[in-house]
């Protein structure tokens, strides 16, 4: 498998056309990639293959296990004490499309937090993301950005693998157009 180059990032680029999306796997009750009990989603399809990634089988396009939205979001209400949904990877973004969307709308819906991982900075996907990453932006609660970069990795951390890695309150940032750090206890806690 190739290995991106060390300090050249992935630029922000259309999902592929498909009615269904591609996942990796499933945590149907994590309390690690977010606050509460979460659904949280791997998809499948990573452009940025960070070293020292603790997911790097979910880095190839090719594979994974197609669902619908709605496939998804049934499987997220079995567990009826999940509040939160995560979108997890590989690079949830690289699917932003219809589908991604219908699941996150359906997740809102349905009365859940929805938080992403991404390895995009917010400013990467605020100023140069594709049409259906930015109204991504717009559906979620917060964004845990940024690549991992082995060299700042802490186990300190809450919900982050490296330092450079940022909790953000997307609402805010999309009303002040900058990254707003996540202020809730729930997700900064004692450790920031």
């Amino acid at each position: 498998m190739e290995r991106r180059q060390e300090g050249r990032r992935a630029r922000p680029r259309e999902a592929p056309v498909s009615a269904m999306l591609q996942v990796a796997g499933f945590a149907g009750d994590s309390i690690v990639d977010g606050p509460g009990l979460r659904f949280t989603v791997f998809f499948q399809g990573c452009p940025h293959h960070c070293p020292g990634c603790h997911n790097p089988e979910t880095w190839p396009f090719e594979g994974g296990t197609p669902f619908t939205p709605d496939q998804l979001i049934q499987m997220a209400k079995k567990n009826p004490l999940c509040r939160g949904i995560t979108l997890s990877g590989g690079e949830p973004f690289a699917q932003a499309g219809p589908e991604l969307l219908e699941f996150v709308r359906l997740a809102r819906a349905a009365g859940y937090e929805v938080a992403s991982y991404t390895g995009y900075t917010f400013e990467e996907l605020y100023e140069h993301g594709t049409p259906a990453q930015k109204e991504l932006l717009t559906l979620l609660d917060t964004l845990i950005d940024g690549p991992f970069v082995q060299a700042e990795m802490s186990l300190e951390l809450r919900f982050r693998g490296s330092r450079n890695q940022r909790i953000l309150d997307l609402p805010q940032c999309l009303a002040q157009g900058k990254a707003v750090w996540e202020t809730r206890e729930r997700w900064v806690g004692e450790h920031q």
